[in-house]
């Protein structure tokens, strides 16, 4: 995915409707509204006014209700935008229980999308109509690899910020003979016999992988020696993948390893990748940890620390942080108290954490706020003029992250 598309707002995209997917309404009352750019919010405030006036139709009063109940609510919400976002808007507004029957509330999740919404569109269903947004959301840049010599050849697809090496095939092709005379032309014969079933067996796997599973829109090719060039110049690769050729790789690897050389050989070629990105950073952080005088910070305590300060020019943090804010405030004196919990142990943490008495009146009555800990930084960092970026999951460097607590920092300078 490009990497101009925002890391923070696709992270958040992708924890709602993680959580909206399981979510289902009693009757047909859930509202799912796609607002596109150039779409007047006034021609949709009309529109949700009439399907208030169609709703008085319904015959069961408790549907009726939560129905009419969630279109005041989206109205009320559009009402505090004086025009469309740039990217559209997306709501899910409806009624959904929080703890049995009867204890139904109306809830209003508001997206801002990564990418521009493409058509209106207005459901009330017993389910969130979530397919068109994670459609939106979905990796578009592939790019397939092939990293070939005369043993073995790989073949890999690259999706935003995640490498998958598909396969690994070998050739079965002896190498090259000293030996002279007619049993040398005899072998080199057979030799080349070998290599040409080799290059087909190559091309077949290319066409399967990157044409009838993947839809790549470009294609590498790398490896050491002249097995490339030569299995460039035949032709054995589809015309269709030739054409979606970028770049030709000089690596000294093939097979899987020779599939993440060529990529880290095409930084040119795939600059506004995500992927790019994102080794650049993990690059750089790991740079400056192993020097002397670093400026770099890692773990949740440092780098909420350094943030605050204003001291980190680049929050860096895995997609799989996994870590909630729980802030408590008391009922009785109004003093808050708050804890970071990682939600794997969130349960038995969180009720531990309500069963200590208030520090200044020693009340437990509090109110309870609970924050994802990538949004709580995302604030601080806005304050203080502070980049950060959100690492995929399925990524090397999303996964290398994760070693350093997954949260790491690059800092403007060094703290005292």
């Amino acid at each position: 995915m490009p990497s101009n598309i925002d890391s923070v707002a696709l992270y958040k995209t992708r924890k709602m409707l993680r959580e909206l997917s399981s979510k289902t309404g009693k009757g047909t009352e859930l509202i799912s509204l796609y607002i596109p750019p150039k779409k007047a919010l006034h021609e949709v405030l009309n529109n949700l006014r009439e399907e208030y006036g169609t709703a008085t139709n319904i015959k069961s009063d408790s549907t009726r209700n939560h129905v009419q109940d969630a279109l005041t609510k989206t109205q009320q919400r559009l009402k505090l935008f004086k025009r469309t976002p740039e990217n559209g808007i997306v709501l899910f507004v409806g009624s959904l229980m929080t703890n049995g029957p009867g204890s139904e509330q109306v809830f209003v999740n508001e997206i801002i999308p990564p990418k521009p919404v493409q058509t209106y569109l207005y459901r009330c269903d017993d389910h969130f109509h979530l397919e068109h947004l994670m459609d939106m959301i979905k990796e578009v840049d592939v790019i397939g690899v092939i990293s070939i010599d005369s043993t073995e050849a790989g073949f890999g697809v690259l999706t935003g910020a995640k490498i998958v090496v598909n396969e690994v095939i070998t050739s079965g092709v002896a190498g090259k003979t000293r030996a002279g005379g007619q049993s040398a032309r005899r072998y080199e014969r057979l030799r080349e016999m070998n290599l040409s079933a080799y290059y087909n067996r190559v091309a077949k796997h290319a066409k399967k992988i990157f044409l009838e599973q993947n839809k790549i829109k470009g294609l590498i090719i790398s490896g050491p020696g002249p097995t490339k060039d030569s299995f460039l110049k035949s032709d054995y690769l589809d015309y269709r993948l030739r054409e979606k050729i970028l770049t030709e790789v000089d690596g000294a690897y093939s097979g899987a390893e020779g599939v993440r050389e060529a990529i880290d050989k095409s930084l040119d070629v795939l600059k506004d990748m995500r992927v790019i990105e994102e080794k650049k950073l993990i690059q750089r952080f790991l740079s400056e940890i192993h020097k002397e005088k670093s400026l770099a910070a890692y773990g949740i305590k440092e780098v909420m620390d350094a943030t605050t300060k204003g001291a980190v020019e680049v929050i860096i943090a895995s997609e799989d942080l996994n870590m909630l804010n729980i802030l408590l405030k008391c009922n009785r004196c109004s003093t808050d108290k708050n804890k970071i919990l990682n939600r794997t142990s969130y349960v038995q943490e969180k009720q531990k954490f309500l069963s200590e008495s208030c520090e200044s009146c020693q009340a437990v009555d509090f109110t309870i706020t609970e924050t994802d800990l990538i949004e709580i930084l995302e604030d601080k960092a806005s304050e203080t003029g502070t980049r950060i970026e959100v690492l995929g999951s399925g990524s090397e460097e999303g996964r290398m992250l994760m070693s350093f607590s997954g949260l790491g920092a690059i800092l403007r300078y060094r703290m005292q």
